[in-house]
């Protein structure tokens, strides 16, 4: 057999094998989300929980943590409400909060005040948190998004909702006057950085200067696993478990990055040495 052959015959075989493995990986490529207002004059109780709920499956990266994986409690599962009144009742309580919604406020803004049993940083003997303040990076929640999260966890179990519907001036100077984002706008990520920002990575690894003890620290991650391992790990994160971690990263990462979002994390964590 000639070498023009053999050449051209390896050619078609690679070109297979990449449209193989192309077609494997997620195909939505996705349009940046229009960012919704909501009129605060038009603005409902119903419609404000609806908000906070947005935001905490969404932008607030709450689910991450808060599942039945054990990382965190389950907050969907739980009464939230009778579970804020045990909590002030617990002799370990050192916060300034007197009511469920000022202890939920208070978990979220300063998570360290107060640690469930069993929920702290490792070797912390449940004094530190390894959940971030909402309201700072890399999360970053506005008081109306917190607000709005809190009215949907005390109506999600039936309990009375005592946050205040926001006014004008409880809106961020951003906004439009008389207006509130309705869900949070996250564009396409065109950076690794915002990448990491967006699917909110830095809740349960180390990586840029976050620290969380969570998951395997990032920020050597390429010294220890090529491109294709780290591209496993993001598509099938329970194929293979770090030593001494729990399973517990989400198997749908990968359904929702766009192709131009997988590749920028791969390529960027492949990166950090």
């Amino acid at each position: 057999m000639g070498t023009l052959p053999k050449v051209l015959g390896f050619s078609l075989a690679l070109t297979l094998v990449f449209t193989v493995t192309a077609n494997l990986l997620p195909q939505v490529e996705g349009e940046p989300p229009k960012e919704e207002k909501v009129d605060l004059g038009a603005l409902t109780m119903d419609s404000f929980i609806a908000l906070g709920e947005s935001a905490f499956n969404g932008k607030g990266t709450c689910t991450l943590c808060h599942n039945n994986l054990g990382r965190a409690p389950d907050l969907l599962e739980m009464n939230v409400g009778e579970a804020a009144k045990e909590r002030l009742a617990d002799s370990r309580y050192q916060g300034k909060a007197s009511d469920i919604e000022g202890y939920l406020r208070e978990s979220m803004t300063d998570p360290s005040i107060y640690v469930v049993a069993g929920f702290g940083k490792k070797g912390s003997n449940d004094t530190e948190s390894p959940m971030p303040a909402v309201d700072k990076k890399p999360i970053e929640l506005s008081a109306v998004q917190i607000d709005a999260i809190i009215a949907f966890l005390q109506s999600k179990d039936g309990n009375e909702v005592t946050v205040a519907l926001p006014t004008e001036a409880a809106v961020e100077d951003s906004e439009p006057t008389g207006t509130v984002a309705a869900t949070p706008a996250v564009a396409a990520a065109a950076t690794v950085e915002e990448a990491i920002a967006k699917y909110g990575c830095s809740a349960c690894h180390s990586v840029y200067d976050t620290e969380s003890p969570v998951g395997p620290d990032l920020r050597d991650v390429g010294s220890r696993l090529g491109e294709e391992e780290i591209r496993q790990s993001i598509i099938d994160p329970a194929a293979v478990i770090a030593e001494g971690f729990p399973a517990i990263m989400p198997a749908n990462f990968a359904e929702r990055m766009t192709v131009k979002e997988l590749g920028l994390l791969v390529q960027g964590l492949a990166a950090m040495q």
